[in-house]
C-alpha cells in the first residue's frame, strides 16, 4: 500500500462513493464502480503543509482601480497569468487569503502577478463579472478571464490552482493533498465515478470536513442521478460547518440543484422554440429554452441562448440572463470549457 494518505486503499470497500465518517453510506446494489485508472499514484509523503514561502515581491503584488483594471490586468495578462483578488475591509475571510496569495505568488518565482481590488471602492468590475461573495478570485491569461474560484482555500489548493494556470512549471510537486484532489477530479471528469468517489473517500478519511472532497463526492451522487443524496451531503457538511464554508465545489452542487428545481417547472421546449422563430425578442422563451439545453447537458446551446440575450436585452428580467449563466458557470466549474468559452463571449459583451 503506498504511504500516501489519500491514496485510494485497495483493500478497503468504500460501498461505491466512498463510505466514511462524515458522510451517508452510498447506495447498493447496481453494477460495481469501474477501477481507477491505472497511472501513478500521489506523493508518497505529507509534505508542504505550513510552509513560509519568501514573501512577495513588491513588484509581483499591486492594488489596482477601475482606471487602472485595463493596464493592470487585461494588457499585463498578456505577459504572463494575472490573479485578482477582489477583497474588502470588513471581509474575514479576506483577511486569511490574501497572505496566502501573496506567499504562494512569491513562491511562483514570476510565473504570475497578484492584483487586488477593494470592492468597496471599486465595485464596477466586480460586478461586471458577477463577483457575488468575496473573497473571489479571477486568473486572467490573454486579456480574458480563463479560471477562478471563490472562498478562502488552504494555501496548498492555492499553489495548486497557480501551477494549473501556469501549466505546472515547477513547484506544487509535494503536495499530496492537492495531487490527490486533481486525480480525483480527473478521474471523475473522464467518467470514472467509482475512482473518483474512491480518492474523494479517501480524502475525507484523512481530513474529515474537506470542503472539497465533500462536493466532489457529491458530484459522484449526482452524476448517477442520485440527487437525494448529493444534497444530504451537501446538507450535513453545511450543518457541520455552521453554514461557514464557501467552496466552489460545493458551490457548484448546490447551483447544479438548485437548477434541477426549477428545469422541473419549464414548458415544452417544441413550443418555446416556436415562439422565438415567430419573435426572436421573446426573451422569456429564450430563456426558458437555456435552462432546458442546461438540464440535457447541452451547455454550448443553454450559454448561447444566454449570451444572445444579453447581446439583445441586457437589462431583461433584471439582468436575469447574465446571473443565470454566472450560475452556470458554477455548475459546469472554471475548468469546463463550455465556462471558459462562454466567459470569454461574456467577457467581449461587457468589455468591448
Amino acid at each position: 500500500m503506498s504511504d500516501n494518505p489519500y491514496a485510494p486503499y485497495g483493500d478497503t470497500s468504500y460501498g461505491g462513493y466512498g463510505q466514511q465518517s462524515t458522510t451517508p453510506a452510498a447506495p447498493s446494489g447496481g453494477a460495481a464502480p469501474r477501477q481507477p485508472a491505472p497511472g501513478p499514484a500521489p506523493g508518497a509523503a505529507l509534505q508542504g503543509f505550513g510552509g513560509t514561502p519568501a514573501p512577495a515581491a513588491a513588484d509581483l503584488v499591486k492594488d489596482t482601480t477601475t482606471a487602472q483594471f485595463p493596464a493592470d490586468v487585461i494588457q499585463e495578462s498578456r505577459n504572463q497569468p494575472v490573479l485578482v483578488d477582489f477583497w474588502a475591509p470588513w471581509c474575514g475571510p479576506c483577511k486569511q487569503l490574501t497572505p496566502i496569495l501573496e506567499r504562494a505568488v512569491a513562491a511562483a518565482g514570476g510565473r504570475v502577478k497578484l492584483v487586488k481590488m477593494n470592492i468597496d471602492e471599486h465595485p464596477a468590475i466586480a460586478g461586471q463579472l458577477g463577483v457575488q461573495s468575496i473573497p473571489a478570485v479571477f486568473a486572467f491569461v490573454g486579456g480574458q478571464p480563463v479560471d477562478g474560484f471563490m472562498g478562502a482555500l488552504p494555501e496548498s489548493e492555492v499553489k495548486a490552482f497557480i501551477d494549473r494556470i501556469t501549466q505546472g512549471q515547477g513547484g506544487g510537486q509535494g503536495d499530496p493533498l492537492a495531487q490527490a484532489m486533481e486525480q480525483a477530479n480527473q478521474l471523475l471528469a473522464d467518467g470514472d465515478l467509482g475512482g473518483a468517489a474512491q480518492v474523494f473517500g479517501a480524502v475525507l478519511q484523512h481530513e474529515t470536513g474537506h470542503a472539497g472532497a465533500t462536493g466532489g463526492l457529491a458530484e459522484c451522487y449526482l452524476a448517477t442521478g442520485d440527487a437525494a443524496r448529493a444534497k444530504a451531503l451537501v446538507e450535513q457538511f453545511d450543518a457541520a460547518s455552521d453554514g461557514k464554508a464557501d467552496d466552489p465545489a460545493l458551490e457548484a452542487v448546490r447551483t447544479k440543484l438548485k437548477l434541477a428545481e426549477e428545469i422541473a417547472q419549464l414548458g415544452d421546449p417544441v413550443t418555446l422554440q416556436q415562439r422565438i422563430e415567430s419573435n426572436p425578442d421573446d426573451h422569456r422563451a429564450r430563456y426558458d429554452l437555456a435552462l432546458i439545453a442546461q438540464a440535457r447537458g447541452d451547455r454550448q446551446t443553454a450559454a448561447g441562448h444566454l449570451l444572445e440575450i444579453i447581446r439583445r436585452d441586457r437589462g431583461f428580467d433584471d439582468d436575469a440572463a447574465r446571473t443565470k449563466l454566472l450560475e452556470f458557470f458554477q455548475a459546469w466549474g472554471p475548468t469546463d470549457p463550455a465556462t471558459k468559452d462562454a466567459r470569454r463571449r461574456l467577457s467581449g459583451l461587457l468589455f468591448s
